[in-house]
């Protein structure tokens, strides 16, 4: 089955600035996949949008659980036939880092595998599996939701507002992250498909704690933006909200 509707797939939509991301794409008229590794939890959230007007459909998509991709393109390619929007939403921290620590000297080898593989590694593969359906598209768009603490230059930089905050794990991860979007934007660079990264901000979640000055559905704008990116829109970039962030 194809359909004339844009589709997207949000990883970690169950909840938080994955929802809302999900919601205000379904509000523009997009059929939104949320994707989610907890079936209770993923179906609960696309009924909400279901009843509020969305065409909103649950996937299972378990970041830590790669041999399940195949599944996951084999079921949208069954369903629609194509891809026209990925948003890596989903990924993890799982150092106890306040704000203000640097955690270089006490992160396990563990927590950087785990890290890495969730936010990285599997990402990646994720989107390698998905990429023939986003070909597909009219207009592809990838968007990797990073953070303000993958930019080196900040990090390297006296005074800047991450100067002194270094969840190690994390931060190195959405580094890598950036990485791959600035190599994918380029090998796609002569095909319809824009890819980006999107810092949402400080942002009331589970993550960034009711100390965070954003509300969530600010957080989400971001990535709606570079979600619905006109042709002449860039690619290859690093953004919060409109504006252009250091790497």
């Amino acid at each position: 089955m194809s359909t004339n509707k844009k589709v997207a797939l949000i990883t970690g939509a169950n909840k938080g600035i994955g929802l809302e991301t999900a919601r205000q794409l379904g509000q523009q008229g997009t059929t939104v996949l949320i994707g989610a590794r907890d079936e209770s939890r993923g179906k609960e959230a696309a009924s909400k949008l279901v009843a509020e007007g969305i065409d909103a459909h649950y996937i299972k998509v378990d970041m830590e659980q790669p041999a399940g991709f195949q599944a996951v393109h084999d079921e949208i390619a069954k369903t629609y036939d194509k891809l026209d929007i990925l948003v890596n939403n989903a990924g993890i921290q799982t150092e106890e880092a306040g704000w203000g620590q640097n955690t270089v000297t006490s992160t396990s080898y563990a927590d950087l595998l785990k890290t890495f593989d969730v936010n990285v590694f599997n990402l990646i593969g994720l989107t390698q599996t998905l990429l023939p359906l986003i070909r597909k598209a009219d207009a592809g768009r990838i968007v990797n939701l990073s953070s303000i603490l993958a930019s080196l230059h900040l990090h390297a930089t006296p005074g800047s507002p991450i100067y002194d905050s270094k969840a190690f794990a994390y931060d190195m991860s959405k580094t890598a992250l950036n990485q791959f979007t600035v190599h994918l934007a380029h090998a796609l660079k002569d095909t319809n498909i824009k890819v980006n990264s999107a810092h949402p901000g400080w942002v009331k979640t589970d993550m960034g704690t009711d100390a965070a000055p954003m509300e969530i559905p600010d957080g989400a704008k971001t990535s709606v933006r570079l979600a619905t990116l006109p042709a002449d829109g860039p690619t290859g970039g690093y953004f919060h909200l409109n504006d252009t962030l250091p790497w």
